[in-house]
Order: C-alpha cells, then structure tokens, then sequence
C-alpha cells in the first residue's frame, strides 16, 4: 500500500486508552501511527512506549482543528475511528442535548475526519476501519440515543464502502460485544449491575479483529466482523 522504503501509516482516534490504545499497540510492529485523542498526556505516554508513533491531540468535534490537524498527510494506509461517547438513557429521559452530542462525536466527526482524508486513503488504497458496536446491530431499551448512532455510523459505513470501492479503499465495521473498559464500568454502574470482568471481551482482542481486517490480502475484503465474549 505504500513505497517499499516507508513504512505504512496508521491513525488511530480515541488512543489514549481502552479499545483505541489496544489498537495503536497492535498496529506498531508493522506501522508508525498517529495516536488520536484529547488527553495530550496520555497520548505522549503511548508514544514513549511505541517507536515510530506519536501523539496527534485533535478535538474530533472541532471541525476548524480537524481540517488543521490532517495537514500534510498525503498518504494513509489506515484510518481507524475509535472515538466515541456512550450516553445511556430512555427515551423519556434523553434530551435533545444528549442526542446531538451522541450524533456529533459518534456519527458526524467520523465522516468529517474520513472525508478530509480520503484523499490520503485514496492515494494508499488505504483501510478505514470503524469500531461500531452490538448496538449498531441490536437497539436495546435504554440505550436509544447511542443504538441509533450506532446504526447511522454503520450505515455511514456501508455508503463509504461502495463510493471508495472504486479508489481502492476498503471499509470494515467492527461490532464488538461488551469490552472491558472504562466506558463499560460506567454501563455497569448506570445500571446497577456488578462488575465482572470475566464476562466481557479484552480490548486487545478487539484490536486483533482490526489487525485482521487491514492486513487481509488483496482478494478478501471483511466489510463486517461481529465479536462477543466467549461463554
């Protein structure tokens, strides 16, 4: 996907930590990455780990800085969005607020970051990977606002891989099951249950279903990979 002397690039939203720093490290061996995020902190402390990486703090939802950030990337063999917000709630309770904020980080920040880089992607016949969620496949009660943007952003998916097929660009959505992270602990909080780390997927195997979508050769394309936790 790239000249044979340089190596591959890699950016990866939401670095700082869970499923998006699982990812970044799985990534390394074989890229340098830019490690998305807001926690410019954190992400320097990743980037100390992984040579050939370093940190890209951008606020996703800031438009302005987004099209600032993206500057002077020609060529990117992978996008992986990360990023994300999970407000929980009825539709009795969600506010507008709620909503939009879901929408903003989760659905619209994705196509504007993936929209000003398709020409670096397009260039590297790149991969554009986007962690989606059982919710965008299953709505459950109480979790309206995020389920819906989890279906818009697979639908976003869908859309992008059909208009990109042409330029060479290839699209995966990742649906995992519960994974155990920090925005999980606050699921489990909000509804009242008892943490068991047990029952829910590793973020690093997570990141092995991404590694597998942009490393899958020439002749096979994964457009969805559905993971839960083994019983």
């Amino acid at each position: 996907m790239t000249e044979p002397d340089l190596r591959p690039l890699a950016l990866v939203t939401g670095a700082s930590r869970g499923i998006g720093a699982a990812v970044a490290r799985a990534l390394a061996p074989g890229f340098d990455v830019l490690l998305g995020g807001r926690d410019a902190g954190a992400l320097q402390a990743l980037a100390d780990e992984l040579p050939g990486s370093r940190p890209w703090p951008v606020e996703l939802t800031d438009t302005a800085a987004v099209a600032e950030a993206v500057g002077g990337i020609e060529r990117l063999d992978v996008l992986v969005h990360s990023a994300g917000v999970g407000l929980l709630g009825s539709v009795a309770e969600t506010s507008a607020g709620t909503w939009r904020r879901q929408f903003d980080v989760n659905v619209v920040a994705v196509a504007e970051l993936t929209r000003l880089l398709l020409p670096a992607l397009r260039a590297a016949r790149g991969r554009v990977v986007l962690i989606n969620s059982g919710s965008g496949l299953v709505a459950r009660p109480g979790w309206a606002s995020y389920a819906a943007s989890k279906f818009a952003l697979r639908a976003f998916a869908d859309a992008l891989r059909a208009e990109e097929a042409p330029h060479g660009v290839r699209v995966t959505s990742v649906h995992p099951g519960r994974v155990d992270t920090d925005m999980q602990r606050g699921v489990v909080a909000h509804e009242g249950g008892a943490y068991k780390p047990d029952a829910y997927l590793r973020p690093e195997s997570v990141a092995g279903a991404v590694l597998l979508a942009v490393t899958a050769p020439p002749d096979a394309e994964l457009t969805e990979l559905v993971l839960r936790p083994a019983p």
